[in-house]
């Protein structure tokens, strides 16, 4: 629980409206990265962002990180969470947190049984627009000029390919506790190839569904991109195949409603989004194929941790399989697909 007395001094300081009235909080959400709160003063509506008191000392690094994206997207035509302020000074809040302003609109993550509310759950026109507004958003995000607008050390872009299968086989040999088929193939053939070009950008980290909220009603509008604890300097079509590795290229199937915590019926196909992307973001998707390899591979890996430590929890117990079957599909496309980059 955030100190309101504090935080209604600091914000004081801060040339906001509503100085001197009550501060209203009301817990949103969080977790072991990061806490929300929906904070009013006057006309001041925004979000609060702050780690919880037991996180690691490095997270109030990253909450600065996520403060500096957002800032640098002012401005921008990429939907986002506008910069209020933020406050470094551990004595405010006892961490370093932020301001964002509050979006009026609905998130994919809290959808009951995978169904979409209206109109999208019952006008297929109006659902399909939903993914093609996700992929506008990463590809808007991609064409951002991170240099001019500050972003310079954010990230490490030179080598960044190189370092990826290197960083995370790294990683998961700290936290290995059972054999995981296919990963020698695709970390093999990870290392064999490289994409058809590479221009660094800016990109989210894990962007999908979950990582985004839309405005309500229809048509299909993007409200804001959420959720930036991974956001880098590094290749922005590493988050492209992050959203579409396990998109069914035909929607219309029984697939379609069970690849992931959304029902993916009647969107569009996935090659239908990559050239939506292409012709967004004026980046060429010819290697379509080496990023889906890497993003199954890496988000095998990443979720094994969860797995490992999973213990009686059966969130994280249901990893187990969900792994085995990413590894299993980066190895089989790795050694089935034509791209030869």
């Amino acid at each position: 629980m955030i100190d309101i007395e504090r935080l209604a001094s600091w914000l004081d300081g801060q040339n906001l409206p509503g100085k001197g009235e009550p501060v209203e909080h009301r817990y949103l959400s969080g977790g072991t990265q990061n806490e929300i709160y929906e904070i009013r003063r006057g006309d001041l509506h925004c979000a609060l962002r702050i780690p919880p008191a037991t996180a690691p000392a490095d997270r109030d690094k990253g909450i600065h990180r996520e403060w500096q994206i957002i800032e640098a997207l002012d401005g921008t035509d990429v939907p986002h969470t506008p910069a209020v302020a933020v406050c470094t000074d551990p004595s405010v809040l006892g961490r370093t947190f932020y301001l964002m302003g509050f979006v009026d609109g609905w998130s994919p993550m809290n959808l009951k049984d995978k169904k979409w509310p209206e109109p999208f759950a019952s006008d297929p026109g109006a659902r399909a627009g939903l993914a093609r507004r996700l992929t506008e958003g990463i590809a808007l995000l991609s064409k951002v000029d991170w240099r001019a607008r500050g972003l310079t050390d954010l990230g490490r872009p030179d080598g960044f390919h190189e370092r990826q299968v290197d960083r995370w086989t790294a990683f998961l040999d700290r936290i290995k506790g059972r054999e995981i088929p296919g990963l020698e193939e695709a970390s093999a053939w990870l290392r064999a190839h490289k994409p058809l070009d590479y221009v660094p950008g800016l990109m989210h980290g894990d962007y999908q569904f979950a990582n985004v909220m839309f405005r309500h009603g229809a048509p299909a509008r993007l409200a804001a991109i959420v959720d930036w604890e991974m956001g880098t300097v590094g290749d922005p079509k590493l988050d492209l195949g992050w959203m579409l590795h396990s998109w069914p290229e035909d929607t219309s199937t029984p697939e379609a409603a069970t690849a992931g915590y959304v029902d993916l019926t009647g969107m569009p196909s996935r090659h239908e989004l990559l050239a939506l992307y292409a012709q967004t973001s004026g980046r060429q998707v010819d290697d379509a194929d080496y990023y889906f390899v890497l993003a199954k591979w890496k988000l095998a890996i990443v979720l094994e941790q969860g797995f490992q430590r999973a213990g009686d929890d059966p969130k994280l117990q249901a990893y187990g399989p969900l792994i085995l079957r990413l590894m299993r599909d980066a190895a089989e496309l790795a050694e089935t697909t034509e791209y030869r980059g």
